[in-house]
Parts: structure tokens; sequence; C-alpha cells
């Protein structure tokens, strides 16, 4: 008599529970990009962490008193420090011989331009601390004021298009690269457009030794004027357009990025976008603007090698697919 037992491998993972560290009924906006990829670094990382949440729209939405959405243990740190009390909690951690890994989440105005100095002497230092960076590239909770991070040409409440200038005149910082050059074990771009590969680098960051970061792309429909069911879709087209690219660092050096499959021009993915609505005028320097930001995307194209040779089940036409569970993707 038989005793084999046919699994359905399919089955078994849609009812395999995941675990949530940030719960449902929040106070998030509609297509909030920051809130899906806050849930989604935690369903990576697990039970078994601490978070220093900066001053932000995370920390607003998902904490109005005396209520919390989190099932794991949370600080509030200020907007400039969370790197800082991630690196303390992260060495009493190891001072009482506790094995949780300690996570430091922070919007871009945290991480690029007022916490960036407690982040570099983080890394600097080496604690273990995985830094995740949710990008929604503008000051949002206060009213949708410009940062290091907002790209250029872009309409915020401080960098308005008008007769002066075509939004933002400034570069998108390159984070990126200013982490990488820390030499930290492990630093990645991702975006909530591809889940499985945010996932895939929480768990490579969780698992390092040492300071990672991980800088997350997180539409915001209030900021950037598109409409809030097309938040994955703008996100994947700032990827397939080359202007957020998804890339990989270890020790400084490129190690790996995501080749476009079927590259598009940057017009896509603004033209869903009210900021930068004014670059679609009939106006000789918004046509300027949009080649300027052609060039970008081309750049990035060309220095981090995104075109595939070919039908990949890794690039932007083929990752794009997760399972309930995430233990295969697609």
């Amino acid at each position: 008599m038989s005793t084999e037992t046919h699994v359905d491998i399919e089955q078994l993972r849609r009812r395999q529970p995941r675990f949530q560290g940030l719960e449902s009924g929040h106070r998030a906006c509609l297509g909030c990009g920051e809130a899906l990829a806050a849930r989604l670094v935690l369903e990576s990382a697990g039970p078994n962490v601490m978070i220093a949440n900066a001053t932000g729209c995370l920390e607003v939405f998902s904490t109005a008193w005396p209520e919390s959405a989190w099932r794991v243990p949370w600080v509030h740190s200020l907007f400039e420090n969370a790197a800082a009390v991630a690196a303390g909690m992260e060495a009493a951690l190891k001072h009482q011989g506790q094995s949780a890994k300690v996570l430091a989440f922070a919007g871009d105005g945290g991480t690029f331009d007022i916490g960036f100095q407690a982040v570099s002497g983080m890394l600097e230092r080496g604690h273990n601390v995985l830094f995740v960076c949710f990008d929604n590239e503008a000051y949002m909770n206060t009213g949708i004021q410009r940062s290091g991070s907002t790209p250029h040409a872009a309409v915020t409440t401080t960098s308005p298009a008008g007769r002066e200038r075509m939004g933002k005149r400034h570069l998108k910082k390159d984070i990126v690269s200013i982490i990488a050059a820390h030499h930290v074990p492990y630093a990645a771009t991702a975006t909530v457009a591809y889940p499985s590969d945010l996932r895939k680098k929480v768990r490579r960051a969780i698992d390092v030794d040492g300071p990672s970061f991980l800088h997350v792309h997180s539409p915001c429909p209030l900021g950037w004027g598109h409409d809030s069911e097309k938040s994955i879709a703008v996100s994947r087209l700032a990827v397939e357009t080359g202007l957020f690219p998804i890339i990989e660092l270890e020790r400084g050096e490129l190690t790996g990025a995501m080749p476009i499959r079927h590259p598009k021009p940057v017009t896509e993915y603004l033209k869903l976008q009210n900021r930068f609505r004014h670059l679609f005028a009939d106006d000789p320097r918004a046509r300027e603007e949009l080649e300027h930001l052609q060039a970008l995307a081309d750049y990035n194209i060309e220095v981090y090698g995104l075109l595939g040779d070919g039908p990949d089940p890794l690039d932007t036409s083929g990752i794009d697919k997760v399972y309930r569970g995430g233990a295969k993707w697609a």
C-alpha cells in the first residue's frame, strides 16, 4: 500500500499565512507607496526585528495616538536621528546577547537631507543595522516641499514652475552611490512595482553582518499628482524608462542590475503625474527640460548596463509576479 501523499504546492502557498509587521487600518492615503513598501519589507524581514522610525508620513499615519499599526517593537525617533537611535538599539542588543535585527526607517527627508549625518555616522561605525529609505521624493508630510531627492524639473510647493524656472533646478541626489562610498557590505535600490525583487533584497540585507542600505521608490499620489490606482504603474515606468535604476552594490562595487526588456521614453512616466504637467506646455523651456530628463535616463541605462540581450525572467517584464508566502517568485 502506497503511503505517498500528493501536495499541491500552489494551494499550499496560497494558504500559507504571511507575517504582517504593519497592520491594516492605518491612516495612509489611498495608493500610498510607502505603506505598501513598509508592509513588504516587514513581511520579508519577519518578526525578529526592532524598528527606529524617523518622523514623517510613515510614522504619522501608523501611530495616531492611542493606536498603533505596528506588531513589532517600534521606536519613534526625531526627523534627523533615526540612524543614531538604531545604532544605539543595536549596541544595546549586542551587549545583551540578543539576536534581533534592528531596522531604521526614514523617508527621503530623513535620509538624503536632515538625517544624512546620522546615517553616514552609523555606516562608518559599522553598526549591524538595515537602513531603509522610503523615497517619495519630497517632504510630503509637511506640505510637499522639495527635498534632495526631488527629481529635476518636478513641481513642489517650494519649487514651483513659472517665469523664472521650470520646477526644481537641481538634480536628484545620487544617494546610493554616496552610501556605497562608505564601503558598506550591501546597498540596493528597489520599488513597490517589483515586490519579489524587494523581498529578495530585504532578505539579503537582513543576512548581512554589518550595515546595509535599501532605497525603495515609493509613489505618493498626493504629492506626485497621479490617480491612487496607478501607483504601481507609475513606479514601474520609473524603472522601465531608466529614471530609477534597480541595482545592487557590495563594498562599493556594482554587483547586479535589473535589465530593462523594453525601454520606454521618459514622457510615458512624466505625463501621468501633475508635478510634471508644465513640461508638456508649448514652451521651448519645457521641451529643453524633457530633453534633459531623457538624457538622464539614457545615462543611467548606459552606465549601469540596463539594456538586456533578450527576454530574461529577472528583467523588468519577467520579475513582477509574486506568490502568496513569497517562497517562489517568477
